[in-house]
């Protein structure tokens, strides 16, 4: 071989920086396009009392499309945990659903997650939430995720908690938080492309939440592409495990005693009002619901300390002219749980807030 002749495998491809550059904007266009042709191929149709299917809580990408239809139909959204989601309850049986009934139209929607807490909120309104700009909304606040030190974050023992992609993923640190640098990376880069959200929501609606080569040895003679069957869950599938939609006296749940994280100390709270800053800021009306909290499962020196971090966060939304409606406790059968209403419970909340003159006041001025 001649000394000048520059060799090649028979394998071999080498391209010139032109031809590079044409590669990497084909990628980069099919990154953007891709998710975006989605949306015209994948029906998705929320009707009245649409929420968020169980299985799909962890598909931020769904919710990202549910967030930019229920805006573009100027409806009020109803967002927080799975008080608002209905976690004991049928989609038409939740809080947003008795406010339609009162009002005699469809005009909240739910925006509400099972199993989210303050501080994945916070995540998801910010990463995901976009289209939640120039609304009304009404944000839960549950006094339960300040219950004790592991319900905020607090604890050094690591431990699994939900929704671990919408936290803070380097600053502040969780001292409970156990992934590793280069997921978090991902994590990170994952809420700013849409490709990687798109394949996520893949990989949960139609791949029961393993990625394809898992899924392939689990299922070695079936076509992934015919397990894309372009069916989304419904929204009313049950959690799992079921939930027993029974009064909390019926299921012998005894009473308890909290160990209440101070609000100024709090990840939680800090994290809940991070989140209405983020809604405040993009132009948003903002109503807080705090509670219903079940006080009937508190022991007698619970109570007390209940009543001051209930005084405490009245005291900061009123300081901060946030208009707001604290629940009063609900008759003791209306309670699934520490925080959760049953139907009639919903019913009583829905109510309740109706006839509240604040939130008369912030329903009198629409978006």
């Amino acid at each position: 071989m001649p000394e000048t002749e520059v060799p090649y495998a028979s394998n071999e491809v080498r391209l010139s920086p032109r031809e590079w550059a044409w590669v990497v904007a084909l990628i980069a266009g099919l990154v953007y396009l891709v998710p975006a042709l989605w949306t015209k191929i994948e029906p998705f149709r929320p009707g009245p009392d649409y929420r968020v299917p169980f299985s799909l809580g962890n598909d931020y990408w769904i919710y990202q499309r549910l967030c930019q239809q229920v805006c573009d139909e100027q409806k009020t959204l109803v967002v927080g945990d799975s008080v608002v989601w209905g976690h004991y309850v049928a989609s038409h049986q939740t809080l947003s659903h008795y406010l339609n009934e009162l009002a005699g139209d469809d005009r909240f929607a739910n925006l509400g997650v099972d199993g989210i807490h303050p501080a994945a909120m916070a995540g998801l309104v910010e990463h995901y939430g976009a289209d939640l700009s120039a609304r009304n909304v009404i944000l839960h606040c549950n006094l339960l995720w300040m219950s004790s030190p592991k319900h905020d974050l607090r604890t050094e023992k690591e431990f699994a908690f939900n929704h671990p992609r919408l936290v803070p993923q380097f600053v502040p640190r969780i001292p409970c938080y156990a992934e590793s640098f280069s997921g978090r990376i991902g994590t990170v880069l994952g809420r700013n492309l849409a490709f990687f959200g798109w394949a996520n929501h893949l990989r949960i609606a139609y791949f029961h939440n393993s990625d394809l080569a898992a899924w392939t040895i689990e299922h070695p003679y079936r076509n992934p592409l015919r397990a894309v069957t372009l069916a989304l869950p419904l929204p009313d599938e049950q959690p799992s495990p079921e939930p027993v939609a029974e009064p909390w006296t019926s299921k012998q749940i005894p009473k308890f005693n909290p160990q209440w994280v101070e609000l100024a100390e709090s990840f939680q709270w800090s994290s809940f009002r991070r989140t209405v800053e983020i809604l405040q800021r993009r132009g948003n009306r903002v109503f807080v619901v705090v509670g219903p909290f079940n006080e009937h499962m508190l022991t007698k020196d619970g109570l007390p300390t209940y009543h001051r971090r209930l005084d405490g966060v009245k005291a900061l939304l009123e300081a901060k002219r946030i208009p707001h409606y604290v629940s009063p406790p609900l008759s003791s059968e209306l309670y699934a749980d520490a925080s959760h209403p049953l139907s009639a419970g919903y019913a009583a909340l829905a109510q309740g807030l109706f006839d509240d003159k604040a939130f008369v006041a912030f329903r009198r001025v629409p978006r």
